[in-house]
């Protein structure tokens, strides 16, 4: 039973990352783009802390951080960007 929930759950998490990726290649504009690079980081952390449940180890914590720093600071410096340029 467990089995079948860790691929569906995998499944899951592709699907939204592909939607992610369509939409970061596809997206009109650049913040259109950023919510697409936001919700990629999340999913990867996502599938990561639940593959650190399955797996039953905290090997992948400080990666998970990292991520999260990447990520917020990624979407900081863009939106510091976009209000400095006066369009959107």
């Amino acid at each position: 039973m467990m089995e079948i929930v860790v691929i569906v759950a995998g499944v899951l998490f592709g699907a939204g990352a592909l939607c992610a990726v369509y939409r970061i290649v596809r997206g009109p504009t650049v913040l259109d783009r950023v919510v697409a690079s936001d919700v990629l980081v999340a999913t990867v952390i996502c599938a990561l802390g639940a593959e650190m449940a399955v797996s039953r180890h905290t090997d992948n914590l400080p990666v998970l951080l990292v991520l999260a720093l990447f990520a917020v600071l990624g979407s900081l410096s863009v939106a510091r960007f976009l209000t400095g340029r006066g369009d959107s």
